[in-house]
């Protein structure tokens, strides 16, 4: 009898100690269950993350590549040169200006130097003053060419037409300096004549030689 009872005694502490035992593992295994959870919610939320990242990096890089390609485009057409432009009747008025130009001091520098009014210091002061004149009218001509040249200059057409304005008007100053000049080259050889004319008759009405 006492050994039954000791039997008893020690088969339920057996039991309890498994009972015990079970009751670890299986507050482990559920926290192992929790853990694996949180895991897999932390990755899903970190999968969530990357895809919102790398859709709004791909939404800002596609608005980049769309405003650069906008913007290429634009600068793209501001080297072209729109026919308004090229039409614009003061691009032959320059020209035809500048054709005035070479065209009357030639003949009045040829005037000037072949009628003997004129010292040689003041023929070579006339040359100069012609070569620098002819020498501005040409880059005005090239200004005008390079802003009626496509892939030169980035400017829009009312941009264009303006400087060919301000080339117009350097043009017209230069030609109207040119005519002042000339005018008032010639009324001094008309002077100087005038005077040798005079000084001339006075010699032959005193017989002076």
């Amino acid at each position: 009898m006492k050994r039954v009872t000791i039997l008893l005694i020690l088969f339920g502490l057996f039991n309890t100690k498994v009972s015990f035992g079970q009751s670890q593992e299986a507050q482990q295994l559920l926290l192992d269950v929790e853990k694996l959870a949180q895991f897999k919610q932390i990755l899903k939320d970190l999968k969530q993350g990357y895809e919102i990242v790398s859709s709004g990096y791909n939404t800002i890089k596609d608005l980049s590549q769309g405003n650069f390609d906008i913007h290429k485009t634009f600068l793209d057409g501001l080297l072209a040169v729109s026919p308004e432009v090229r039409k614009y009747k003061k691009v032959s008025d320059i020209i035809n200006m500048q054709l005035q130009i070479v065209k009357e001091y030639k003949s009045a520098f040829k005037r000037f130097k072949n009628n003997g009014e004129f010292t040689v210091e003041e023929i070579d002061y006339l040359n100069k003053t012609y070569n620098d004149l002819l020498k501005k009218s040409l880059n005005d001509l090239d200004e005008l060419s390079t802003v009626l040249t496509a892939g030169k200059l980035r400017m829009s057409d009312d941009e264009r037409l303006h400087f060919i304005d301000n080339v117009f008007e350097n043009m017209q100053d230069k030609l109207v300096f040119l005519r002042h000049f000339n005018s008032s080259a010639a009324i001094l050889a008309i002077q100087r004549e005038k005077q040798q004319n005079d000084v001339d008759v006075l010699r032959k009405v005193y017989d002076v030689k």
